[in-house]
C-alpha cells in the first residue's frame, strides 16, 4: 500500500523537523538508558510469547496496528511534550451556522493565543470550527479511519500534526494522555462517551488532574441537563460522591471557558508520585501559615502524616526543566480525586492573589 494512502501510517524520516527537535532534548541519563533497554526488552519478549500462545491472525493484526499507531503518535507529540494542549470534543454534524460552531472558532483561536495547541479529531463540526480558530500551526489532529473513510478537515488536511487512527481505543488514548485540560462542547453519543470517559480515567486517578470544561453558548441548556441526570441520578442515590462533581465546570461564554483553563494552572502547575508521595509543582512558594490552613481544611486527603512542602526529589532529575519549582507533597488517599481538585482550587485562588 502506496504510504500517500490515508490508511498508511508516514514512514520515519530522518529530516523530520519533529525528530531533529525531539533529538535536541538533554541526554538520557544512564539508569534511564537502562530502564528504556528494559522495557524495550520486556516488548520483545512479549512478541516472542505470542509465538508460543499460537495467537490467531486477528489477534496479531490488533496488537501491531495498535503498536505502530501509538509508536509514532508518540513520536509525533513528543517534542510537543512540553507545550500547554487542550482537546476539543463535539459533534461533527454542528453546521457553520451554528452559534456553537462560532463559539468553539473562538475558543479555538483564544487558545491558540494563550500559546497553547488545540487538539482534535481533524473531522467536521465543532472539530473543525476549533482548528479554524487556533490556524493550522496550533492544530493537532487524530483523524479516525471509518469504512467511509473520514477526510480530515481542510486545516488539517496534509498537515505532518494529522496523524491517522485505525482504532478508537489508541485515539482515545491520546485524545487525554498528551493534554492539559478538555473542552467539551454539546454532541452526540461520541462526545458523550468522550466526556464520560474523560470523567472516569480523572475520577479514578488513572489520568492526573486536569481542567474539564463543558461549554455551550448561554442560550443552550445541554450541558445543564447533564449536570442534573449527574446529581438526580449518580449523586443522589450514592453512586459518586459530592466532590467528585467539582471535576468538571460548565462555561456558557468563550471568557469563561479559557479562564476555567488558565486559572487551573495559575499557580498549580502539574502532579507526580514520588516514592510513593504525591507531589504538587506550584509556581509560587507556600507560605508556613498557608500549608496550615491546608492541612486544616484537607487533612482527610491524606493516609497518614501531613501536607508539607519539599524540594524536587532524585527522581525527579528526567524532568529538569521542573526542578526549580516550588512543591508540596501528601500521602495521598488515591481515591478523593474531587476533594483534590478542590484543594487545588484553593491553592490557584488564594495563592495567585499577591501578599500586601
Amino acid at each position: 500500500m502506496s504510504s500517500d494512502s490515508p490508511r498508511a501510517i508516514p514512514d520515519d524520516s530522518e529530516d523530520s523537523v519533529f525528530l531533529d527537535v525531539a533529538e535536541s532534548f538533554a541526554p538520557v541519563r544512564e539508569p534511564e538508558v537502562f530502564e528504556h533497554q528494559r522495557l524495550i526488552d520486556e516488548i520483545k519478549d512479549t512478541a516472542d510469547k505470542l509465538v508460543r500462545d499460537q495467537a490467531k491472525l486477528g489477534d496479531l493484526k490488533i496488537l501491531s496496528r495498535a503498536l505502530k499507531e501509538l509508536r509514532y503518535s508518540f513520536k509525533i507529540f513528543t517534542p510537543m511534550r512540553r507545550n500547554r494542549k487542550v482537546t476539543v470534543f463535539g459533534s461533527a454534524r454542528t453546521p457553520p451556522e451554528d452559534p456553537n460552531y462560532q463559539m468553539a472558532v473562538e475558543y479555538g483561536r483564544r487558545m491558540a493565543e494563550e500559546g497553547w495547541y488545540v487538539v482534535t479529531g481533524a473531522g467536521p463540526g465543532i472539530m473543525e470550527a476549533a482548528n479554524v480558530g487556533a490556524g493550522p500551526e496550533a492544530s493537532i489532529g487524530l483523524n479516525i479511519l471509518l469504512p467511509f473513510e473520514q477526510q480530515a478537515n481542510y486545516i488539517l488536511d496534509g498537515d505532518p500534526k494529522l496523524i491517522n487512527l485505525k482504532y478508537f481505543f489508541t485515539r482515545k488514548l491520546l485524545f487525554v494522555k498528551e493534554v492539559h485540560a478538555i473542552a467539551m462542547f454539546p454532541g452526540g453519543f461520541g462526545t458523550l462517551d468522550e466526556c464520560l470517559e474523560t470523567l472516569t480515567l480523572v475520577q479514578t486517578g488513572k489520568r492526573d488532574l486536569m481542567p474539564i470544561s463543558l461549554i455551550s453558548v448561554a442560550e443552550e441548556d445541554y450541558w445543564d441537563h447533564f449536570h442534573q441526570y449527574v446529581i438526580d441520578q449518580l449523586l443522589a442515590p450514592g453512586l459518586i460522591s459530592e466532590e467528585d462533581t467539582s471535576l468538571y465546570r460548565i462555561n456558557k461564554t468563550v471568557d469563561e471557558a479559557v479562564n476555567e483553563i488558565m486559572s487551573f494552572y495559575s499557580v498549580y502547575h502539574s502532579m507526580r508520585y514520588v516514592r510513593g508521595r504525591l507531589v504538587l509543582r506550584l509556581h509560587r512558594d507556600p507560605s508556613p501559615e498557608f500549608m496550615d490552613r491546608l492541612n486544616d481544611q484537607f487533612s482527610s486527603l491524606c493516609t497518614t502524616g501531613r501536607i508539607d512542602k519539599t524540594c524536587a526529589d532524585e527522581v525527579e532529575q528526567d524532568e529538569e526543566h521542573l526542578l526549580h519549582l516550588p512543591r508540596i507533597c501528601l500521602q495521598f488517599n488515591r481515591r478523593d480525586m474531587g476533594r483534590l481538585r478542590q484543594m487545588v482550587d484553593v491553592i490557584n485562588r488564594e495563592l495567585s492573589v499577591p501578599a500586601e
